[in-house]
């Protein structure tokens, strides 16, 4: 019987140990992570092609709030991670440049990725989505902090192979810094221009000093403006260059291509390096020796002059030549030249339509040159020329056909009526068939659907693995269970087994006995 306990004892350990080889990994939690981590975690998500499953935890196969879970462990549904937030907000009054965030709608999350872009675990029918948090798919309430994830206060921070520097809590944009000796520009998307030697780095080399300004106490003070700066120095620059007649634009703090440009000029004037860019050469303009601009009087003619070459040009290499789709009075003009030849019927629109084309055409072939239905140089000199022919087949048209053809001519194309099939293949100015381009058209989308398709066929595997494989460890861990049981009903059953033929033994064995004690008797 001992032996029996310590046998099921046995067993029972194996099965435990076994569900949790099973099932402990939808159920376990990461170490918590930073912002930057878990948005990176949730991009890797969304480009490896994760599926949606409800309830589901682990890498390959998550919910929305999984989807977080998987990274950084704590809170498991997406109200408790809400409710435990180090900080939250509304999304209507904007999102801080922070990496990972959470985004919480009723019933739903989703992890902030920046430059305002989200991604989620959506559903059975989406799976892993990535889109603008302001996009079709709207409703974002609140953006929260969460308690599992760490985020950073001021410092450098890499995310997506990018560096981006944070100053009280989030990420700066559009502006320069000189850190540790080295100035670093920041793009609109907060990316840093520069890999920086010392990552360890939190502080500016140039930080403001406490004074009257709150603003300035906060954060570095920039060294050098450029296209995309903001701010009272952009006024001051702006100012200076209208003093000394290079910017005509509004003084509004924004450093914007008008004020790049008449930074150049004034940079080219006074001998500078030309590249937009007000650093420390903002001393020359602020000093009294600066470079005032050109007099607008001796700008003003080589600018029209240069207008008038720059139109004259146009013409000159405007090619002589008019296709169907062009409108113009030159068009009305070949139209009359053609009406006085007898091959235009109708009174000229200014409009090259079809019947436009067909009358040039027979044109074309009534003076020996190839009928494209274009009126390109040569077509154009014999067309006013002495020597054009007049149309050997001009006959007089009725007024239904002249009505008919004013309609085609000035309105859309229509079907003419003909009873060959040929005549219904148009051709266009390069006297090629529809029909060669439908051909092209239909090549060209089998192609991209064939690709769409390949594509397709790469992403469901390895979105349909995670789920596969945990499929297969559960029937792996029930055959387990059904093995165990088995072997445990066999021991049951030997055992049995030896109990009654040792309780025949014992009966027959006093059987026996009693037939001996009665002979015995009888005897």
């Amino acid at each position: 019987m001992q032996r029996i306990k310590k046998l099921t004892a046995i067993i029972l350990s194996i099965l435990t140990l076994s569900s949790v080889c099973v099932f402990g990994g939808a159920f376990s939690a990461g170490a918590s992570g930073t912002g930057a981590g878990l948005a990176e975690w949730a991009l890797n998500a969304y480009y490896e092609g994760w599926s949606y499953v409800y309830g589901g935890s682990t890498p390959g196969a998550v919910d929305c709030s999984g989807l977080i879970y998987s990274y950084c462990g704590g809170e498991r549904c997406g109200d408790p991670q809400l409710n435990t937030a180090t900080a939250r907000g509304s999304v209507s009054s904007g999102i801080p440049n922070v990496h990972g965030l959470g985004l919480w709608r009723p019933g739903h999350v989703g992890v902030y990725v920046g430059d305002g872009m989200e991604v989620d675990a959506r559903g059975d029918a989406y799976d892993m989505c990535y889109e603008s948090v302001y996009g079709a798919y709207n409703g974002w309430t609140y953006w929260f902090k969460l308690a599992a994830v760490s985020y950073p206060t001021n410092g450098w921070e890499k995310f997506s192979g990018d560096y981006y520097y944070y100053e009280n809590g989030e990420y700066i944009t559009n502006t320069s810094r000189t850190i540790d000796g080295t100035t670093y520009y920041f793009d609109s998307k907060g990316r840093s221009s520069k890999t920086p030697s010392d990552t360890s780095s939190s502080t500016s080399s140039n930080s403001s000093s406490n004074n009257s300004s709150s603003n300035s106490s906060s954060q570095s003070k920039p060294t050098s403006w450029r296209n995309g700066s903001t701010g009272e120095e952009v006024k001051k620059i702006q100012n200076r260059l209208t003093e000394l007649g290079y910017y005509t634009g509004a003084v509004d703090g924004n450093f914007g291509d008008a004020t790049e440009k008449a930074y150049r000029a004034f940079q080219e004037a006074a001998g500078l390096t030309v590249d937009g860019i007000a650093g420390s050469d903002r001393d020359v303009l602020y000093s009294d020796d600066a470079p005032y601009a050109p007099k607008v009087e001796e700008t003003t003619a080589p600018a029209e002059e240069e207008k008038e070459e720059e139109k004259k040009s146009e013409e000159e290499t405007k090619s002589n030549e008019y296709k169907s789709g062009d409108e113009s009075d030159d068009v009305k003009a070949i139209q009359g030249k053609l009406a006085q030849l007898k091959y235009f019927d109708i009174d000229p629109t200014g409009y090259y339509g079809d019947y436009t084309v067909q009358t040039v055409m027979n044109f074309q072939l009534a003076n020996g040159i190839e009928a494209t239905g274009v009126v390109d140089e040569e077509t154009y000199k014999l067309l006013f020329s002495e020597d054009a022919v007049v149309n050997p087949n001009a006959t007089e048209n009725n007024a239904d056909e002249q009505s008919a053809t004013v309609a085609v001519e000035s309105g859309p194309v229509q079907m003419p009526l003909t009873t060959s099939p040929s005549e219904l293949i148009i051709t266009n100015e390069q006297n090629q068939t529809y029909t060669d381009t439908a051909t092209d058209v239909v090549k060209k989308t089998n192609k991209v659907t064939k690709k769409a398709l390949s594509n397709a066929s790469a992403v469901i595997p390895s979105a349909a693995t995670a789920q596969v494989k945990r499929t297969a460890n559960i029937w792996l861990w029930f055959v387990l269970v059904a093995v165990i049981f088995g072997a445990l009903a066999a021991v049951f059953m030997l055992r049995d087994r030896k109990s009654n033929r040792y309780t025949r033994y014992c009966a027959k064995k006093k059987k026996h006995a009693n037939f001996k004690s009665e002979v015995n008797t009888r005897w």
